[in-house]
């Protein structure tokens, strides 16, 4: 197998990219955790009228010099505005309420003492205190969430402000997932023997996908029956809009998954990659439908489908995969440990504003260590062509969880 440069396979695959999700309209609770289908746009301002954001009294600013001012209205919340405010009036207002015409400032209910229709100035404010302009959180036409937004508490309270109550968000991608190897049980399943392990791949997987706002679908575990394999491929293919396999995409006698891959391949995107860890990825379009023959070992597989799969999901659901790369400061010298380009796990701290990575506990070794993704750590990103990279140079790192 011949490693294609990673910058190409990301092009290749990018080129290959042509289907979007659908759209529905979901209520506003059900949207939590959707992807958001289209703009939103304020549709008025907020406030749309100047109001009080505390319990006070409207007053005209330069009132304050005389010292005291006479009640003229008591105005609670949710009340329209009825009475103007003249010089050395004052109306009792609260939290919410509509600012009075004539007033432009709240003097609050502590910074006075009242003596019965009037009140007598104790501590006076500067202009504008305690009021919220016009559109102080936004404007009318202002863009509050693009496209591709996905949905959490602080969106879903926005749309309830905006009264939008029936939410456009994209249909998730189907991504079936298949566990393959003989040596490996399913997870509940008892170990037959201290040969076999528990497959962890494809409810890792199923979560990265579900985490990107796709709908996982499990298809379990396969054990070196190519013809298992085979139907398990196909019946992914029939419910789902992505298929990923792990395991048997390398050059042993029971890899079965990378000549099935090929028999059923339309169309053949990317067939090794010059990656550390995953260089056996395989990714091929059968019937305009993305098929993604993943490495075995759980942390092989969890970079190698960040990197194509989430990519993939994310075309689909209008979002930009390059928000998940940032810049970050290395906090210690890294030696290259490969001719390939590398995804290190590493940790990530930010301080005043800027990001700093290590690799302080992250172990050494196989692509089977899946540990070393815990504690939100992030991917650092070696080019192929470095050797060292220096204690306090600016790196790349890729953000998992975006």
């Amino acid at each position: 197998m011949s490693w294609t440069p990673y910058e190409k396979t990301i092009k290749a695959l990018e080129e290959s990219l042509k289907i979007k999700a659908g759209i529905e309209y979901v209520g506003l609770m059900e949207s939590w955790g959707r992807i958001l289908a289209k703009d939103i746009l304020a549709k008025e301002s907020q406030p749309e009228f100047p109001t009080s954001e505390m319990d006070g009294y409207a007053i005209k600013f330069e009132d304050q010099e005389l010292k005291r001012l006479k009640i003229t209205q008591h105005l609670p919340a949710g009340t329209d505005t009825s009475k103007e405010v003249q010089n050395g009036e004052c109306i009792k207002t609260f939290t919410g309420s509509l600012m009075s015409d004539g007033s432009d400032t709240i003097i609050p209910i502590e910074n006075v003492e009242v003596n019965g229709e009037y009140i007598n100035i104790v501590t006076p404010v500067k202009k504008g205190f305690a009021v919220r302009p016009v559109g102080e959180a936004y404007f009318k036409g202002d863009l509050l969430m693009a496209k591709g937004t996905k949905i959490d508490f602080a969106q879903i309270g926005v749309l309830a402000g905006l009264g939008i109550v029936h939410i456009p968000v994209f249909i998730p991608p189907k991504v079936a997932i298949l566990a393959t190897g003989s040596e490996i049980v399913d997870i509940g399943e008892p170990l037959p023997s201290p040969a076999h392990i528990r497959s962890s791949n494809h409810v890792t997987l199923a979560a990265l996908a579900k985490s990107a706002g796709a709908e996982p679908i499990l298809l379990g575990v396969a054990g070196d029956d190519k013809e298992l394999i085979k139907n398990k491929i196909i019946e992914g293919l029939t419910h789902a809009d992505i298929v990923v396999t792990t395991g048997g995409v390398s050059v042993g006698d029971y890899d079965f998954v990378k000549d099935i891959v090929g028999d059923l391949a339309v169309e053949t995107i990317i067939e090794g990659a010059q990656i550390k860890p995953g260089r056996h990825i395989r990714v091929v379009k059968v019937n305009g439908k993305h098929l993604l023959a993943l490495p075995g070992f759980p942390y092989s597989s969890s970079v190698v489908f960040t990197l194509y799969g989430l990519r993939i999901i994310d075309f689909m659901l209008g979002r930009d995969f390059n928000r998940r790369f940032s810049k970050a400061i290395l906090n210690e010298d890294y030696k290259k440990r490969s001719k390939f380009t590398e995804f290190t796990a590493c940790n990530t701290v930010e301080k005043e504003g800027k990001i700093e990575v290590d690799l302080d506990g992250k172990k050494i070794g196989s692509s089977a260590i899946l540990n070393n993704l815990l504690k939100d750590a992030a991917l650092l990103c070696v080019p192929i062509d470095a050797t060292t990279i220096k204690k306090g140079s600016l790196v790349d790192i890729l953000r998992i969880s975006r």
